[in-house]
C-alpha cells in the first residue's frame, strides 16, 4: 500500500467512524466499529470493514441500515476530504471483535473449570 492510499484509508476510517457516531440516528443501528479500510491503488474504491457488537440478527439489521446510508456516508466523505474523486465504498463485515469476545469467553470457561474442579489452581 502506498503512502497516499494509507493516508486516505486512515482519513476515511476517521470520517466514517465520526459519521456513524454523530450523524446516523437510526435506532436499528447497533454498536458499530470501523475496524479498517482498504483503498485500491487508483484510490477509486474503498472497502470499509465494520464490526457490529450484538446478536446475528442485530448485525444483519445494522448492515441493512448501513447499506441504505451508504450514499450519505459517501457524500460526507466528499465534503470532509475534498477529493477530486470520492471512492466508491463497499461495506464488509469484520468478525474480529466478536471472534475476540468468543475467545475470551472460552478462556474464562477454561479458567473456571480449572479452579472449580478440585478447589486448587
Amino acid at each position: 500500500m502506498s503512502y497516499r492510499s494509507a493516508r486516505l484509508a486512515e482519513a476515511i476510517k476517521e470520517v466514517v467512524a465520526d459519521v456513524l457516531q454523530h450523524e446516523l440516528k437510526d435506532p436499528r443501528l447497533g454498536f458499530v466499529t470501523v475496524t479498517r479500510v482498504e483503498v485500491s491503488a487508483d484510490l477509486r474504491h474503498a472497502k470499509i470493514f465494520l464490526s457490529v457488537y450484538g446478536s446475528p440478527e442485530e448485525e444483519k439489521e445494522s448492515f441493512e441500515v448501513l447499506e441504505k446510508a451508504k450514499g450519505f456516508i459517501r457524500s460526507a466523505l466528499g465534503k470532509r476530504l475534498r477529493l477530486r474523486h470520492v471512492p466508491e465504498i463497499v461495506l464488509k463485515p469484520d468478525p474480529s471483535i466478536s471472534y475476540g469476545v468468543r475467545v475470551m469467553e472460552l478462556l474464562s470457561e477454561i479458567k473456571k473449570e480449572g479452579t472449580g474442579a478440585d478447589g486448587e489452581s
